[in-house]
C-alpha cells in the first residue's frame, strides 16, 4: 500500500510538469537511451542480486516511465542501480528517454 501511495504522489507531483514542459524528444532519447540497454535491452536477463527478471522498456507507457524515472531520482523508488542512473538525468533528460522509449512498438 505504501508503494502506491507514493506511486501515485510521485505521479501526481509529475504531471503538473508534463503539463508545462510537454513531451520529450524521442531523437534525443534515442541517443540517451544508452545506458538502459545494457540491462533493459537483453532478452531474458536477470538481476544477479536479488534475482529478479529486468523488465522490458521499449514501448512501456510514457507517464509511467517518467514517473518510475522521477521516482528513482528523488529516491522514492529502492533499486541503487536505477537510482545511480536516475540522479545522473535531468527533467529533459527523462521526457527525452520517456518520449523515445515510449514510441518504440513491443
Amino acid at each position: 500500500m505504501t508503494r502506491a501511495l507514493l506511486f501515485a504522489t510521485t505521479l501526481l507531483f509529475a504531471l503538473p510538469c508534463l503539463a508545462e514542459t510537454g513531451k520529450g524528444d524521442p531523437a534525443a532519447g534515442k541517443v540517451k537511451v544508452y545506458t538502459c540497454t545494457g540491462c533493459h535491452g537483453v532478452t531474458g536477463w536477470r538481476n544477479a542480486y536479488p534475482s529478479y527478471h529486468v523488465p522490458r522498456i521499449g514501448g512501456q507507457n510514457y507517464d509511467y516511465l517518467v514517473a518510475a524515472l522521477h521516482g528513482y531520482k528523488s529516491g522514492d523508488r529502492q533499486h541503487p542501480t536505477m537510482q545511480a542512473q536516475g540522479e545522473s538525468l535531468s527533467d529533459e533528460d527523462i521526457r527525452d528517454i520517456a518520449a523515445y522509449l515510449s514510441s518504440i512498438k513491443p
